[in-house]
């Protein structure tokens, strides 16, 4: 069978995440068959699932942080202590005797607080009041003052340990897997149902667990199962803070005097489903979220449930029936809701509004509509199999026809860049900062509709001076043992543009052809 090397790159570029350095062979492979490379990974289910030593469940992961907060509230209250003494005892020392008996130490109680705060924080240092008196050989000196020494970086909490662990984890899989086509769909489905870990301390605790627990399971499963999984999962509850929505007339609602929170019930319609302009209104929104009142997670107390796990608090729920999409729903508990997301996960909006957010993931921002029509019947016929979808895909020509333009986002080049020098990270800390410094904060949008996804979005001059920095300093740290052309015969072969293979071969140095090389458009763009 003849090798396609052009098929072969857009099989490693746009379906997955490069090809990897090494004795991989992977160009090679997907060479010979550029479509049963590809799909190769779709025949592995289990291979999507993320399990390492250390990974916990998001209900031992929320009692983690629960346990973590207990330990800091008791720390800052035993710490109050004998602050307060030490108030107490410079007011008494510094107040006239015949001060009046109910005089406030107010000025001396805001200061020790203040101290307490920092000591809290693990950087009260034992430093003494400075002495502003100046000092005859001070003053004639003209000798200056050492540089304060920098204070010793704090140990790292369950929190940031958990997520740089969960961070580890997902970024060796997309560095050795051998395609990496499910890797992408985990990434695509993740963004599509995005939470933010800049929420609070557990959704940064639960960000890879909700990930490996709502995502991965059902990437090459049925999209209403996803919709459920991901809509009843603590993470999700909390970042779109649904647990503090009550049915106006559920018992918990009248005693309390709280309502609706309608976030979720308004992106599960509007950036999960149905999308913009998909039939629904305000109104339904309203009664989507009466439906999904109750659902909840529970509580350090664990008064409903295991803490951190799913629960169905029915003393929340909006009592009767619901009508929604010009359906009327019963009242039937949890099961109203779990019936609703099931209707809206087949509506033919959702089918439109999922296929084009896919094929303008993988082959173009403008995505074809042809393409587009074709996914959207698979979607339809198979009731949401996402398997089917993604197979539909890359038997599509169109998928293999569109020309690799599309901008690799900062996750994408940076694991791709990984790949290709066969470095598997041993710590996270390196890709954290970049994704950061790139502007795609890992498992850290800045808002429920997730990363863009054009090229544009990641385009911009400020972004590529940025990368070609990272690429200067991976080409000094590496390009002395490396030689860039056999790497761009990993990446590209003879697929390789004759103006990338001049430029790296006019470089002054390997460090500046390394840096060259990962700047090309062969790994920039899929």
């Amino acid at each position: 069978m003849a090798r396609d090397s052009q098929a072969a790159l857009v099989a490693l570029n746009r379906f997955g995440f490069g090809a990897r350095g090494g004795a991989s062979g992977d160009l090679i492979n997907a060479a010979s068959d550029p479509r049963g490379f590809v799909k190769a990974e779709l025949a592995r289910p289990n291979g999507v699932l993320l399990e390492a030593p250390g990974l916990q469940s998001t209900p031992q992961l929320g009692q983690a942080v629960f346990a973590y907060q207990d330990q800091v509230k008791q720390a800052r209250e035993a710490a109050k202590e004998p602050a307060k003494e030490t108030a107490k005892e410079t007011t008494k020392a510094a107040a006239p005797a015949e001060a009046p008996a109910d005089q406030k130490p107010g000025l001396r109680r805001n200061l020790s607080l203040s101290t307490v705060a920092t000591e809290i924080a693990g950087q009260m240092a034992e430093a003494k009041p400075a002495d502003t008196t100046a000092k005859p050989e001070t003053m004639q000196s003209n000798i200056a003052a050492p540089p304060a020494a920098k204070p010793a970086p704090q140990p790292l909490n369950v929190i940031q340990k958990t997520f740089r662990a969960e961070a580890l984890a997902r970024l060796q899989r997309a560095t050795l897997v051998e395609c990496g086509f499910t890797e992408r769909l985990v990434v695509f489905w993740s963004n599509h149902f995005c939470i933010s870990a800049s929420k609070g301390e557990l959704a940064r605790m639960w960000a890879g667990a909700f990930e490996r627990e709502a995502i991965r399971p059902h990437v090459l499963g049925r999209f209403a199962d996803m919709l459920k999984a991901v809509e009843q999962h603590p993470a999700m509850l909390f970042f779109l803070d649904n647990q503090q929505s009550l049915g106006p007339d559920s018992r918990a609602g009248q005693n309390r005097k709280r309502g609706l929170n309608e976030n979720l019930a308004r992106e599960i319609m509007e950036l999960h489903t149905l999308g913009v302009g998909g039939g629904y209104t305000q109104e339904d929104v309203t009664s989507l979220a009466r439906i999904i009142t109750g659902w909840t997670f529970a509580g350090r107390q664990g008064q409903l449930g295991a803490p951190g796990s799913f629960v169905f608090n029915a003393n929340a729920h909006q009592p009767g029936a619901q009508m929604l999409l010009g359906k009327t729903y019963q009242a039937t508990g949890l099961a109203q809701g779990e019936a609703a997301l099931g209707d809206i996960a087949r509506h033919p909006s959702t089918a439109n509004f999922v296929a084009t957010k896919f094929v303008r993931h993988f082959v173009a921002d403008d995505p074809p509509p042809a393409l587009v029509e074709h996914l959207r019947d698979v979607f339809v016929k198979t009731d949401g199999d996402l398997k089917a979808l993604a197979t539909a895909l890359v038997d599509s020509d169109e998928a293999w026809k569109a020309p690799l333009t599309k901008m690799r986002s900062p996750y994408d080049f940076l694991v791709a860049s990984g790949r290709l020098l066969a470095r598997v990270p041993e710590d996270p800390g390196g890709y954290l900062n970049n994704l950061n410094l790139l502007g795609q904060p890992l498992w850290t949008p800045a808002g429920p509709n997730g990363f863009p996804d054009t090229s544009a979005a990641w385009a911009a001059p400020e972004g590529m001076k940025l990368r070609l920095d990272i690429a200067a300093q991976m080409g000094a740290r590496l390009g002395n043992n490396i030689d860039p052309l056999d790497l761009l015969e990993f990446a590209a072969a003879d697929a390789a543009s004759i103006e990338t293979r001049k430029t790296i071969e006019r470089a002054e140095s390997r460090q500046q052809a390394l840096a060259l090389l990962l700047m090309s458009p062969e790994m920039q763009r899929r």
